[in-house]
């Protein structure tokens, strides 16, 4: 399939003058972010506003999802010193809501829930006030690693289902049912904790198949919900089959609304961090 030129509503310049702070301050905590490595077309913008998402455990991930930009390579050493700088970097830029992320790490035992919990009982030490949401990967469905990352206490646990069942091939290694299982597990054991999760669309999916997402979402009580364009990062990753109307976004957001979520981000340029502190 020959997909079109991007419509206008998807033409977002980015403007590399307005991330020199941020980048220089990055490269001092020697630390990373997924704005960088997914090349989310919303940098700017955030890094502008003094806002990213930390991306902890390396840059290497140990899955091959078809659609992901971050690196499929040999995972690197856990970097034990890298939560103390995630702290450092949240007080330096007097951070309200911070988004704690990372590459699948299925070398790990834990997965890497240990690490996440480091991260966040360093922020918390340094920055009380700050609201912190941890985006975690499924960790094969192992409930200790999700004990542990619910033990540290942060204010959202995020995992994302991404797309359809149907689409799970684009997912290496992935499972829909084993993600509702998570999110439904998180709200059953920490009820005061809110979970969030994210959707792309314009993978091949259907809208009915979309609604069947939201749905399954709000049955395991999924407080907040995210839907996004795709964009591919390059042209050897999964295409873009469909370039979504906006009316389509507002629709879904609605229909969201009306199920359940508490709050909805629908839009071509949402990605699952973006305006994560406006989620209440």
């Amino acid at each position: 399939m020959k997909i079109q030129r991007k419509p206008e509503w998807l033409r977002k310049k980015v403007n590399l003058g307005e991330q020199v702070h941020m980048r220089h301050m990055l490269g001092e905590l020697r630390l990373n972010t997924v704005c960088q490595q997914a090349l989310c077309p919303n940098i700017s913008e955030c890094f502008s506003c003094g806002q990213a998402t930390f991306l902890i455990l390396g840059t290497n991930c140990t899955r091959q999802c078809s659609f992901c930009n971050v690196e499929k390579n040999v995972p690197q050493q856990v970097d034990i010193d890298e939560p103390d700088r995630i702290a450092e970097a949240v007080v330096r830029l007097k951070l309200s809501h911070v988004v704690i992320t990372s590459p699948t790490r299925d070398d790990l035992p834990d997965g890497g829930a240990s690490h996440y919990f480091a991260t966040v009982s360093s922020i918390k030490k340094t920055s009380a006030a700050t609201r912190i949401e941890v985006l975690i990967p499924d960790f094969l469905g192992n409930q200790q690693s999700l004990k542990i990352i619910i033990g540290s206490r942060p204010d959202i646990i995020a995992h994302n289902v991404e797309t359809v069942p149907r689409l799970y091939h684009v997912r290496s290694g992935a499972d829909y049912q084993r993600s509702l299982q998570m999110l439904k597990w998180c709200r059953e054991q920490a009820p005061l904790i809110s979970t969030k999760s994210g959707v792309m669309l314009g993978m091949g999916e259907h809208e009915d198949e979309v609604v069947q997402v939201i749905e399954d979402l709000r049955g395991v009580n999924c407080t907040y919900l995210s839907i996004g364009q795709y964009l591919a990062p390059s042209k050897r990753h999964y295409p873009v089959q469909e370039y979504i109307q906006p009316e389509v976004f507002v629709r879904l957001r609605d229909l969201a609304l009306k199920a359940g979520f508490s709050h909805v981000e629908s839009g071509p340029y949402v990605r699952s961090s973006y305006h994560a502190g406006q989620y209440t």
